[in-house]
């Protein structure tokens, strides 16, 4: 069985090729998001996860939109574990950091910015305007709690997993 992940890869690709390529995408790498995961691959988890919600809920979304959307949610290029003070209420202030480092380095449609913006639904308040949004913000918090307290397990059983 191919895993979900190697199926969604073509998709990724399609819609999010020039983001995944980018020197700051690749930059990612160096990052740790949860646990041993680093930013890249939680936002490229992120993106599949969004892909499998969509399709498991048969919801209509644009494809292209919530690709770069996921892939771009948490592009702050920074290691918030540092005890930096710029990088207090990181869980708060990130969404920001990362539309301002998006918006200089890619074109981003409405949906896209929205995605970006609102992703951290409930901690922020303002929930995401377009479905796209709400399933990318679920799939943050289910790819968050998998890599972080189940070592991946839910994301491997689901075949989801990057890397």
């Amino acid at each position: 069985m191919i895993s979900r992940s190697a199926r969604y890869r073509p998709i990724l690709f399609e819609h999010g090729g020039d983001i995944l390529a980018s020197r700051e995408m690749q930059f990612e790498h160096i990052f740790m998001q949860h646990g041993t995961t680093s930013c890249y691959t939680h936002s490229v988890n992120v993106a599949c996860m969004s892909l499998w919600l969509a399709e498991r809920l048969r919801i209509r979304v644009d494809r292209r939109s919530m690709v770069r959307g996921a892939l771009l949610h948490d592009f702050f290029l920074y290691d918030w574990h540092d005890s930096d003070p710029s990088h207090r209420l990181h869980g708060f202030r990130h969404p920001g950091w990362a539309l301002r480092n998006a918006e200089r380095t890619f074109h981003l449609n409405r949906i896209e910015r929205n995605v970006i913006h609102r992703h951290m639904f409930p901690l922020t308040p303002i929930p995401p305007r377009f479905r796209e949004g709400l399933l990318v913000c679920l799939a943050d918090k289910l790819c968050a709690i998998s890599e972080t307290v189940s070592q991946n397990k839910l994301l491997r059983r689901l075949g989801i997993v990057h890397g």
